[in-house]
């Protein structure tokens, strides 16, 4: 009888585990938002554009720094496009005016020409309330997981699928 009980409490118990894992995740990612003062602190580089300097898969931590600090040319920033899910890390390489409203100009390390042609509609430049955070330190090929994640789908099913099935066979 009592080994008909523990089965239910057994499997109680690695759910709230799982929980415990996914809400601690979550806890600490928005924590690290609010200590980097950034929507987004940690990204993945996705494409070549900036290489040498960063390659494909590199994960990049970002610092959102205060809105009065000034953003200098040459210095790595990650962006938002209007209208675009995907978050651009390129280099600051012209600047006109000085703060908040200073028009910025980006372009990739590894690209020929700017970046007008990636900007929204009718806009010509950034200005610091399109910067997501500035770039600050970076581990390399960390992100080609979430690389392989993004470019085939099937992959996160047998994650999650191998990661269930861990749960379940699990014994404490």
């Amino acid at each position: 009888m009592l080994s008909g009980l523990q089965n239910p409490r057994q499997a109680a118990a690695q759910l709230l585990n799982f929980a415990l894992i996914l809400s601690t995740a979550f806890m600490m990612w928005k924590g690290l938002s609010i200590v980097a003062d950034s929507p987004s602190p940690i990204v993945v580089v996705l494409s070549g554009s900036m290489e040498p300097a960063f390659q494909r898969g590199d994960l990049l931590f970002l610092w959102n720094r205060n809105l009065l600090a000034e953003t200098d040319v040459g210095e790595v920033v990650v962006y938002n496009v209007k209208g675009k899910d995907i978050p651009i890390v390129h280099r600051i390489v012209r600047k006109f005016g000085l703060g908040e409203h200073a028009k910025l100009l980006t372009k990739g390390d590894n690209n020929a020409a700017d970046d007008t042609e990636l900007y929204a509609r009718g806009q010509d430049y950034l200005e610091r309330k399109d910067i997501i955070g500035s770039v600050v330190g970076y581990i390399p090929f960390v992100g080609y997981v979430t690389i392989m994640l993004s470019e085939h789908p099937w992959l996160k099913t047998v994650m999650l699928g191998i990661m269930g099935l861990l749960v379940v066979l699990q014994r404490e």
